[in-house]
């Protein structure tokens, strides 16, 4: 909110923000995963807002977020290879090829 404007209504601001050709259109997100070179940050249930003006987007992303690393874990190696019957390695090349996601290294190496 801006300063000295802690009474003002929600209607009015929005009619004032399109006067000024400000766009704000809420967005029904589950999950909200941002990557960097070296870790994903993952907003599970977020409130997501797109904020159109002047021809740029931006967006708005609150709510509680945690850190994962990019690696792949020895764990969901370890349980893959258990689940299909593979190698070690082979179960660490599934993941690898499924971009760590565990349920889609189980089935390739399944099929």
């Amino acid at each position: 909110m801006f300063p000295g404007m802690s009474g003002f209504d929600p209607k009015k601001m929005q009619g004032l923000m399109k006067q000024m050709g400000i766009k704000q259109d809420e967005i029904d997100a589950v999950k909200v995963t941002i990557e960097t070179a070296d870790k994903k940050i993952v907003f599970d249930n977020p409130n997501v807002v797109k904020i159109s003006m002047q021809g740029n987007d931006s967006w708005q992303i609150t709510g509680d977020a945690r850190e994962e690393g990019l690696g792949i874990s020895e764990n969901d190696i370890k349980l893959v290879a258990e689940k299909t019957g593979k190698t070690m390695k082979e179960a660490k090349k599934a993941l690898e090829e499924a971009n760590g996601e565990v349920a889609e290294a189980i089935i390739a190496l399944s099929e």
